[in-house]
């Protein structure tokens, strides 16, 4: 792998953001009811399909003139050439001096993605990995997944998404919180004797993790017996100790590299209850799809770049229109995740607020991610989106074929999303609506992700375009899309707190709380007792 890069230049401090100041003034303050009347071709002219997906961004406030600009920015950034280091395998993440090499993960044979030794790792454990899924199928009818982050969004996602493929499969259950909930649900409804636990954890010592780990491990020894551990737990880590000391099966044990983050890791070892869910023919077909993004993505002129396009719309609407919320709205309810997932890719990826130099950034980066699916979306927050003050961004997502083979009900979900689109852009003047409380202003920008089913290659072509999209947002703000130092501190003032909180270690660990805490803590205590 190569040596760091130099940090780039940052979008902002190039002359295409000057520009693209100017049009928001013009072009971005036109209603879309006047973007359409002047262009009959519009959808033509702001439309792109690659890989089997359709983005319709018709309905965003843009013009030739705007992604004239933004193809001008790219180039200023030098996107193309931060593409090729991500696939040459160069330490692109560089707080952390790492290589990025999720795309990697999805290779074929003989594309040496991140280098020939990295391509010989990936498919040597993709190869275990899905022969232990094709024998966990047929020896388990319970398989629990526990994980937190993106060792759980990711998989617990996707099962979901996938469940017409997961005929003949074991059930598959996701946990995930450290209060104990999910976990003793879990146990409820489940026999010890068919049930297989996957500990998904790196080093082997995330808090929420390991105690669910310990429950599951409890349930297993207190039924079973010490003995019957090894064969009911398997693990994703590099701490061979930790497992070793757990009880981990040798041969249940998978590999993970510190090049792939955990919201990236779907497509590693990590996917293995996937791969339980679906099999390895599907599972390889969601690789496929990915690949298939990858591929586009490195080589598609700015103008059919699927997940560029994606990018800068995300950069138009949160650093020049002001909307600093985007609405992931599939209409699918397969897809129910999905939002959740995203929320993790792009808010841990692009909450940041220091340019790769060190500096502090002097612009917006990561919009807040949130949604629900669409059908549902209508009857709780769609109210607010079409009426109230403040203002979103919008991502819908349709299939063209139903997810459960219920065509007919699915239809109706198709003449739903499509009527929500043209309600956002169009909206309903007062002279149509004959009451203030009608009127709909509309010109709410939206893009509309369509396909033909939802089935394995197609989501892996979904995930893999909303991950170049990030890193396409990434490139123009000068951030790190890869490291998440803020998801430590919280984390680190726990361990100094649980002491506090259960009673337990000696008195001055237990009195390490702050002491505006005291009164808190007392309360709660009071309440346990």
């Amino acid at each position: 792998m190569s040596n760091p890069q130099p940090p780039r230049i940052a979008g902002p401090e190039t002359r295409p953001w000057q520009r693209l100041r100017e049009l928001a003034t013009t072009v971005g303050a036109q209603h879309l009811r006047d973007l359409f009347a002047s262009d009959a071709e519009r959808f033509e002219h702001c439309s792109a399909r690659a890989c089997n997906l359709l983005l319709d961004y018709s309905r965003q406030r843009i013009d030739a003139e705007v992604f004239a600009a933004f193809a001008a920015l790219a180039d200023a950034v030098d996107l193309r050439s931060a593409i090729a280091a991500m696939r040459r395998g160069d330490a692109i993440n560089t707080t952390e001096k790492r290589a990025v090499l999720h795309v990697a993960l999805r290779q074929r044979a003989g594309q040496q993605l991140g280098g020939a030794e990295v391509e010989r790792l990936v498919l040597a454990e993709r190869t275990r990995m899905l022969d232990f899924a094709e024998r966990m199928r047929r020896k388990y009818r319970t398989v629990v997944n526990i994980g937190i982050g993106g060792s759980d969004l990711g998989p617990a996602m996707a099962v979901g998404a996938l469940a017409r493929y997961s005929e003949g499969a074991p059930r598959l259950q996701f946990v995930s919180n450290v209060d104990g909930c999910q976990i003793t649900d879990v146990i409820a409804s489940s026999d010890p004797v068919t049930t297989l636990f996957i500990v998904s954890s790196k080093t082997f010592t995330t808090q929420e993790t390991l105690a669910n780990a310990h429950a599951a491990r409890e349930w297993i020894a207190g039924a079973l017996g010490e003995a019957a551990v090894p064969d009911h737990f398997a693990a994703v880590s590099v701490n061979t100790a930790a497992m070793n000391a757990f009880g981990v099966h040798p041969d249940y044990r998978f590999e993970m590299w510190d090049w792939v983050g955990g919201r990236y890791s779907i497509w590693s070892s990590i996917g293995v209850s996937l791969a339980i869910a679906i099999g390895a023919q599907h599972f390889l077909a969601f690789l496929d799809g990915g690949r298939d993004i990858d591929e586009h993505f490195a080589s598609a002129p700015w103008h059919a770049n699927l997940p560029a396009i994606a990018g800068f719309l995300g950069v138009w609407n949160a650093n020049f229109l002001g909307l600093p919320t985007l609405a992931v709205l599939p209409y699918d309810q397969r897809l129910a995740r999905f939002p959740a997932y995203l929320q993790q890719l792009e808010m841990e990826s692009l909450g940041k607020s220091v340019t790769q130099g060190g500096t502090a950034v002097q612009w917006g980066t990561g919009p807040v991610i949130w949604g629900e699916p669409g059908n549902n979306a209508q009857h709780s927050f769609f109210q607010l989106l079409h009426q109230g003050t403040p203002r979103a961004a919008l991502d819908f997502l349709l299939p063209a074929r139903s997810s459960c083979g219920r065509q007919g009900q699915h239809d109706l979900a198709i003449a739903n999303c499509l009527a929500q689109a043209e309600a956002f852009a169009f909206g309903q003047p007062l002279d149509v609506a004959g009451s203030v409380y009608k009127v709909h202003e509309g010109n709410r920008p939206a893009s509309i992700i369509a396909f033909d089913a939802l089935d394995p290659a197609t989501l892996g072509r979904l995930i893999a375009l909303y991950e170049h999209k990030v890193f396409t947002q990434s490139v123009i703000w000068g951030i790190n899309a890869f490291d998440q130092w803020g998801v430590e501190l919280g984390k680190k003032m726990c361990a100094g707190l649980v002491p506090a909180v259960t009673g337990q270690g000696t008195e001055a660990s237990a009195g390490a709380a702050p002491p505006h805490l005291g009164p808190l803590l007392e309360t709660l205590r009071g309440w346990k007792r």
